[in-house]
């Protein structure tokens, strides 16, 4: 009797593909099924952007800072008037330094700024009139901000006092500021698309990594076991449809980043689009090694969230400059996938297509991506133990 041509062992291509189609419709209604799936891959981006785009920014504006004019004339009204109309500061003016003092130590003011007695008349003296400024140095970033923009009034005042008096203000330096890229000092315009890569990193990994551990908990491995699919489709059968709801978590995150936090972006779509599918094939990657090693839903999203979320928000350089960081910690960045897609989104989101930044940062996503999912291909076997 001939033996037909159609084995078990030696299925058609198309019978592949069709068990791939199988595998890929189960894994769409699962995921459609879930309103968890649907929540963290476009919900959840949601509400970090907005939280973070409207309650996180590291601009020091409308700062509370104490006034002390221990001698009021014309000469101190003016220049204390620089300060109620500068949109960084929030003055209060108090009679005496203990005041300021005291109100310094209480937390009521981030800073105080004393004009001594006599002022108006040092101001037109050899050497000037000095001003003493104290800042808080509790929140060393706002202490730094706030001793350049009471240096930048300083300056501006003078210019304006000059010019009341009839005299030209000489300055020994002249100085020009820029400031390119993000002109505006913005940190919503670097905030924001360094958020996305984070999102991204959150909603791949924590998809990825309930996919295989849901099977074993449900029950359902062992009838996967027992059919002639592969362990390739059976991987490609969870990654298509959740690398699809990724994506689409990213073109919600983009629209929402650009239109209602008006980030500007310089760069090209398909750049962005290419090198976010190699960032979400390293991410998928690692939530799915994760799901095949932990076997369980619980301990599979609370080992994504402890390896992929807090490492990427802490060494990626999203808020903290890793230039700064001891040299092992900035080491251990370079295991980091968000590492090399931030760099990417900046430069595409505030400079544009800047090849030597891009490709460099793009080749380490291929290969960090290539290395994840080929160690989740032989970690997956079609056996139990």
């Amino acid at each position: 009797m001939p033996q037909s041509p159609i084995t078990p062992s030696h299925p058609l291509p198309y019978l592949r593909l069709q068990r791939l189609r199988g595998l890929v419709i189960k894994e769409t209604r699962q995921i459609l099924r879930d309103p968890s799936s649907i929540g963290i891959a476009f919900v959840l981006p949601a509400i970090l952007l907005l939280l973070f785009g409207y309650g996180v920014s590291l601009d020091a504006k409308h700062v509370q800072i104490a006034l002390v004019v221990e001698e009021p004339t014309d000469t101190t009204a003016r220049f204390t008037a620089f300060f109620m109309s500068s949109e960084y500061f929030k003055p209060v003016f108090l009679p005496q330094r203990q005041a300021a003092e005291k109100a310094l130590l209480a937390g009521e003011v981030r800073g105080m700024v004393v004009l001594r007695e006599n002022f108006a008349k040092q101001i037109h003296q050899q050497g000037g009139a000095p001003i003493q400024v104290i800042a808080d140095g509790a929140d060393a970033n706002t202490g730094r901000q706030i001793l350049g923009y009471v240096r930048r009034v300083w300056q501006d005042w003078l210019v304006l006092e000059a010019r009341h008096q009839g005299l030209t203000f000489q300055q020994p330096v002249h100085q020009e500021f820029r400031i390119w890229f993000n002109p505006e000092v913005r940190s919503q315009n670097f905030l924001v698309p360094g958020l996305m890569a984070i999102i991204m990193t959150l909603t791949g990994a924590l998809l990825t990594s309930l996919l295989v551990a849901r099977e074993y908990d449900r029950g359902t491995i062992e009838s996967l076991m027992v059919t002639p699919v592969t362990p390739n489709e059976l991987l490609l059968g969870k990654l298509i449809p959740t690398f699809i709801l990724g994506m689409g978590g990213m073109a919600l995150s983009f629209a929402l980043g650009v239109g209602l936090f008006e980030v500007p972006f310089r760069g090209s779509l398909w750049v962005l689009f290419v090198t976010a599918a190699l960032f979400m094939l390293a991410t998928l990657g690692m939530g799915l090694l994760i799901s095949t090693l932990a076997k369980d839903q619980f301990v599979a999203g609370q080992i994504a969230i402890m390896v992929t979320f807090l490492p990427a928000f802490l060494l990626s350089g999203f808020i903290f400059n890793l230039a700064s960081a001891p040299t092992w910690i900035q080491a251990v960045s370079y295991l980091i996938a968000a590492r090399y897609f931030i760099e990417i989104l900046k430069t595409l989101f505030l400079v544009g297509n800047i090849w030597n930044v891009i490709v460099p940062n793009g080749i380490a996503l291929f290969l960090m991506a290539g290395v994840l999912l080929t160690l989740s291909r032989v970690l997956t076997r079609k056996r139990l133990d």
